[in-house]
């Protein structure tokens, strides 16, 4: 099934199947920053949901130097992949969430691989993440994909070489 798995980068055409996904199978907190709205998806959750991923349309050459991609399985849109750029030269920071129903699939780890491909492309040489001990899906899809971990208290740093000849791929 994470055979099918590729990105496209986060646009006006993707958005709406993005945000329907993140509403019907994601909490608001595990796929956007937190906002002042109702609890839930409500109607400002949502605006604020397009408008977070708006933002990021410039992708590496803007504003916030992030560039989105949707998940898609199979041509469904499953989830979310980001790489940002960091301050230290040829690195990137890489966040991702998906839809409970793309979860234990292997697609985290096959989006994972696509993106270091994508962060190689685009001539960075280290890929960074930050998540929780208790995150065991992140925990395990870094793993997977040659993640060297590091762990301080309930937080841990997860940093991948583009430059390691033993990368998964």
């Amino acid at each position: 099934m994470a055979g099918d798995v590729r990105l496209e980068p986060v646009d006006e055409r993707n958005l709406e199947p993005l945000l329907s996904v993140a509403a019907a199978e994601a909490e608001p907190g595990d796929v956007m920053p937190p906002v002042e709205a109702p609890a839930g998806w409500s109607l400002a959750r949502r605006d604020a949901f397009r408008e977070f991923h708006r933002a990021h349309f410039g992708g590496f050459d803007g504003d916030t130097g992030t560039v989105m991609y949707a998940i898609l399985l199979g041509g469904e849109v499953v989830g979310m992949i980001r790489m940002a750029r960091r301050p230290e030269p040829g690195t990137v920071e890489t966040g991702m969430w998906l839809g409970l129903s793309a979860r234990g699939q292997g697609v985290g780890a096959a989006a994972l691989r696509e993106l270091l491909n994508a962060a190689a492309a685009h001539g960075m040489h280290t890929v960074v993440a930050e998540t929780t001990a208790d995150n065991t899906g992140a925990l395990s899809v870094l793993t997977r994909c040659g993640a060297k971990l590091r762990t301080d208290g309930d937080q841990v740093h997860a940093e991948i070489s583009l430059d390691s000849p033993a990368l998964p791929r």
